[in-house]
């Protein structure tokens, strides 16, 4: 409290900001820190597995394990940063797009196995990676400017756990009505149209699934289908309810909108390793030698 008091709350110029935690639980955020500790230390040892698996093992150099390494890669990133805020949404918008580019890539491998190679080499997966950077930064960096020209003469307090856009704006002492429909249509338009693609692309695949032949090699597909439907849910559910909850949510609990905003940046990075690492048998295959192959070399030894 006495470093509050430090600050000069009648300056245009602000210092640092204070991030409150979960107001009207400050009492339980030792028992709240652990579960998302937890999580935490979960998604920081899947990804970096994954991406330490692809990395080193040539015969995982492949097209479609591009895009499972740049989101595992992201989902680090997202997970190890909480201030500023920018960079995790920023991450979390390249998620949305790496989803997409996902769906894209079980399309053309379940809709075009011969021409999979052809279709998606090297060249066009930069192309995609570029794309899905770039497309990123124009969506947040606008945000930086909608901040930098507010006058903040009030408190420094944030009543949350970390930095994020429209916490921020709040706190100024002016007009922030161009973030508040800033932060709600643009993350609403980008996840909508990412979401009409990822449907559309799920679609024809369940269409071309249906017609395979093989009862086994439906069965395959559909359980691989399920569990990318499962995970992009899981993603965009809490995003969704965050967003919308900033703006028409003036009757939910402060407490529990700031929880639920956590769990949307801390359960994907979490899951996200198995779901889209694990359950590929070319690296489910390469965990276990990593993992049980010592154990079996020891027994033998013995």
């Amino acid at each position: 409290m006495a470093i509050i008091a430090t600050f000069n709350v009648s300056s245009f110029n602000p210092g640092p900001f204070i991030l409150m935690g979960i107001p009207g639980l400050e009492q339980f955020h030792t028992w709240v820190g652990i579960p998302f500790f937890i999580i935490y230390l979960a998604a920081l040892t899947g990804n970096s597995v994954l991406l330490c698996l692809i990395f080193k093992n040539r015969s995982l150099h492949e097209p479609m394990f591009f895009f499972p390494s740049m989101l595992a890669a992201t989902d680090l990133i997202l997970s190890n940063t909480c201030v500023p805020k920018t960079c995790n949404i920023f991450c979390f918008a390249m998620d949305s797009a790496i989803l997409l580019a996902m769906a894209f890539d079980r399309y053309v491998a379940i809709c075009f196995p011969l021409r999979y190679t052809s279709i998606l080499t090297y060249h066009i997966i930069m192309k995609i990676m570029m794309g899905i950077i770039c497309r990123s930064f124009c969506i947040i960096f606008p945000c930086v400017f909608l901040l930098k020209r507010l006058p903040f003469c009030r408190t420094l307090i944030i009543p949350h756990t970390y930095c994020e856009h429209i916490g921020i704006a709040r706190l100024a002492c002016a007009d922030i009505s161009i973030n508040i429909w800033y932060g709600f249509a643009v993350p609403i338009l980008t996840v909508t149209s990412d979401l009409i693609l990822i449907g559309i692309s799920y679609v024809l695949i369940l269409r071309t699934v249906f017609n395979l032949p093989s009862q086994a090699a439906r069965q395959k597909a559909l359980s691989t289908c399920g569990c990318h439907v499962c995970a992009i849910l899981i993603f965009y559910s809490p995003a969704i309810f965050s967003v919308l909850a900033h703006r028409f949510g003036h009757n939910i609990p402060h407490s529990f909108h700031i929880l639920f905003a956590n769990l949307y940046v801390s359960i994907p990075p979490a899951i996200n390793p198995v779901i889209y690492g694990v359950k590929t048998k070319q690296i489910r295959d390469k965990v276990k030698l990593l993992f049980f192959s010592r154990g079996d070399d020891k027994r033998l030894m013995d």
